[in-house]
């Protein structure tokens, strides 16, 4: 209920709204900020009664009308439900005010959020997902990935620093001049794809999420530098949600 409501309450002169407008919204809402696969008449009628707000009889006509209309509103899912069509998306975009930062990030980022303890971690990870829900999709991704880089070297200066100094005193690769790390600043010496590729040497992450650290390191080089690279929401979604449940959650720096 507090979801539908908050993100009621961020729209742009939503009072001015006509029932068509927010059913439209209310799609936007469920599909592309609640991470549902598509929207059901029952699922857009409820959300009119969570911010008490008159259900209108017409939600099942429109979603209907919308998917033959030229252009079309909506898409229909496979198995029931609809999506907004892009560019009826976008017209809900812009209705987003103030409270966008907030209302456009997805639930499940605000619950990780939660979950970390608070200091300057959980700070920046409040930044990085600031720029997510203002749509600067590249900075949270630069953002996200240095917030994981981080967390490893924590994990490393804390709990396994033997392991991954005897890996990196055997490196062979001559652009590598450290013999040992003490201190974060140490590990900028260390390339990327070295440092991920040690950390898989030391045993301190699986072969797994090595692969996923490559790509996620592949993605944040495309974000970090000007180029005609479009990154989508749930592309930005995918590299948040992998980086945060497949590294900082499951491999936890003991106090």
């Amino acid at each position: 209920m507090e979801d539908a409501a908050r993100f009621y309450s961020s729209l742009k002169d939503a009072s001015s709204l006509s029932s068509a407008g927010r059913i439209d919204a209310f799609v936007y809402h469920l599909t592309e900020q609640q991470g549902a696969p598509s929207a059901g008449v029952k699922d857009v009628e409820q959300c009119f009664r969570d911010c008490h707000l008159a259900v209108p009889g017409s939600v099942a006509a429109h979603l209907s009308k919308g998917v033959k209309s030229k252009p079309p509103k909506f898409i229909k899912v496979a198995g029931g439900g609809y999506r907004l069509e892009r560019h009826a998306k976008e017209g809900v975009q812009a209705r987003l005010g103030a409270e966008t930062t907030v209302v456009d990030i997805p639930r499940d980022f605000r619950k990780l959020l939660d979950e970390l303890p608070d200091g300057a971690r959980k700070d920046f990870l409040r930044e990085a997902l600031d720029c997510f829900g203002v749509h600067a999709y590249r900075a949270a991704i630069v953002m996200v990935w240095l917030l994981t880089l981080d967390h490893l070297f924590e994990l490393i200066l804390k709990s396994h620093s033997t392991a991954f100094n005897a890996v990196l005193a055997a490196n062979t690769d001559k652009r590598i001049k450290i013999t040992s790390v003490s201190i974060r600043d140490d590990f900028g010496e260390i390339p990327e794809s070295k440092f991920i590729e040690f950390c898989r040497s030391a045993g301190i992450i699986t072969n797994d999420v090595r692969k996923i650290l490559d790509q996620k390191l592949g993605t944040r080089n495309s974000a970090a530098h000007p180029s005609g690279v479009v990154f989508s929401r749930a592309k930005v979604v995918d590299f948040i949600e992998d980086l945060i449940e497949n590294v900082i959650k499951k491999y936890p720096v003991l106090s």
